[in-house]
């Protein structure tokens, strides 16, 4: 018999996975495997929970949101673990299981993740930290994951959010200068910056999946500029609606690793967590760091 290590967040998002936390079972019991469960109550069980029993088991199942997500994918690189991790999608807002594509309905991911096959991808490190779709900054990180899901649902994540931005008082800028691995030096003033490697950000923003390769070693930085005056502003509203990443408004650039210089105040969020900004962050991109059953 196989052995799995069930990890689960029973206070992620709407708590849409606890009633179903005996079927689910039921479907890895069914499939041979034997399941070890253990529930988080705090901060940082999840990368615990990875660290000491991912290694002995031939799966590692999470339930949760991103941020949970986000600490088994941490236990696991940190332990040098690389048993295949499945993700039962039970957060508000999922980015990563969106760009995956797999199943909002908690049953029937599970189900895809006893027919599915481990593939690798690609994972972040932001100083001591990983991160497994983004680290971002500035106006939309905040918005996006200080509003309330019911707002979100009700008014559509773009909408909200430039609806929002649609005063120039009401924009913060951040000085900014990224250096990236071929050398290339950017300074300027921003509103938003992302390091990413998603189709989804902050369940807001949208970048085309032709463009974005989960594991080609590489992540996506995106960079929207402060706009000076009203006509910028509307550059910028239809630069992040329309996708269009050669506009004025935005710098958008692949990079393997990045050095990111500013103000230590300015804070940061990885993969919808916060994290503390410093006045020089190294980012990189760890290639086929995590085998994900999709």
């Amino acid at each position: 018999m196989k052995r799995l290590l069930l990890i689960m967040n029973p206070a992620s998002g709407t708590k849409k996975a606890n009633p179903h936390l005996s079927e689910i079972l039921s479907i890895f019991g069914q499939a041979d495997y034997e399941c070890i469960v253990r529930m988080t109550q705090k901060r940082g069980d999840a990368v615990e929970f990875t660290a000491a029993r991912g290694g002995e088991v031939d799966l590692i199942v999470c339930i949760g949101g991103d941020g949970t997500f986000n600490e088994v994918v941490t236990g696991a690189v940190s332990a040098g673990i690389k048993t295949p991790i499945g993700y039962i999608p039970a957060g508000s807002t999922n980015d990563f299981a969106a760009s995956l594509g797999l199943p909002k309905n908690v049953i029937q991911a599970a189900q895809a993740i006893v027919a599915g096959k481990p593939q690798a991808f690609d994972v972040g490190r932001f100083r001591d930290r990983n991160f497994t779709y983004v680290a971002s900054f500035g106006a939309f990180t905040k918005t996006s994951y200080a509003t309330s899901q019911s707002v979100k649902n009700a008014l559509g994540h773009l909408a909200y959010v430039l609806g929002g931005i649609k005063e120039l008082s009401s924009l913060h800028r951040y000085r900014v200068a990224v250096t990236l691995d071929d050398g290339e030096r950017e300074e300027g003033d921003y509103i938003f910056g992302a390091v990413s490697n998603s189709t989804s950000v902050g369940g807001i923003l949208t970048l085309d999946p032709e463009i974005v390769d989960m594991n080609d070693g590489q992540f996506e930085l995106l960079l929207v500029k402060y706009p000076k005056n009203a006509a910028e502003l509307a550059e910028v509203i239809l630069s992040l609606s329309s996708q269009k990443y050669d506009s004025p408004s935005l710098l958008f650039r692949p990079a393997r690793r990045l050095l990111v210089e500013a103000d230590p105040g300015m804070d940061w969020t990885l993969d919808g967590e916060f994290a503390k900004g410093s006045e020089r962050i190294e980012i990189e991109n760890l290639h086929s760091a995590i085998n994900v059953m999709v």
